[in-house]
């Protein structure tokens, strides 16, 4: 049986044929399946981060935790910038130690996220979710050793489908997020776009996953 692959989700799946990531906050419960945790940058506050942090460490050693995230740097929110910065580099550190993907939120901060990885040197992949800009920063992004996740756009957005019918397979994951619509459509739309066999698609995305996310 083929799985389909769902990398960021805020639901739990329903099918035992898709493997799904399910995005946590440090003080949510329930981790009894594939998780991915971090400070999303929406949610940071001075005075609660050094408690999460903590907590999050402690849910980073759990067997279903497949990956850090979501989190990333926004510009388009009040939270101070310098903040978001030094607890986005936190958690690469947390990538690092613990040798886990990072799953990124990124709000008109594209630069800064290329500079900081740049600054890093990483040796765990970095995951761009919920991509929805032009071609051109697809290959920018690719190009500085990222991969994208494409979610929902995909369906709708010209621009979207553009910069997927011209970046190589093994360079992107997809997922729902918090859209209501199935794994299994989006994975049609890209079939149709890449001009493949579901089946196909099915095979190099699993081949992606299995590269990527070690746990």
């Amino acid at each position: 049986m083929k799985m389909f692959f769902d990398i960021h989700t805020h639901s739990p799946s329903s099918s035992n044929q898709v493997c799904a990531i399910q995005n946590r906050y440090p003080t949510s419960d329930h981790f009894s399946s594939p998780f991915s945790i971090g400070l999303h940058p929406w949610f940071l506050k001075k005075e609660t981060f050094e408690n999460e942090i903590l907590l999050m460490e402690q849910k980073l050693q759990h067997p279903n935790c497949f990956a850090i995230g979501e989190c990333g740097l926004d510009k388009a929110i009040e939270t101070d910038f310098d903040f978001q910065k030094e607890i986005f580099v936190q958690q690469i550190h947390f990538s690092e130690k613990y040798q886990k993907p990072v799953i990124i939120h990124c709000v008109r901060a594209f630069q800064e996220i290329i500079e900081i990885r740049k600054s890093q040197k990483p040796s765990q992949p970095w995951i761009v979710h919920g991509f929805q800009k032009d071609k051109q920063l697809a290959f920018d992004l690719i190009k500085n050793g990222f991969y994208l996740s494409f979610g929902e756009a995909i369906l709708k957005s010209t621009r979207v489908q553009e910069a997927i019918s011209v970046i190589s397979m093994d360079t992107f994951f997809l997922e729902t997020d918090n859209a209501e619509v199935s794994i299994h459509e989006i994975y049609q739309k890209i079939s149709d776009i890449k001009q493949v066999t579901l089946q196909e698609l099915q095979e190099q995305l699993q081949t992606n996953f299995t590269h990527i996310f070690r746990s």
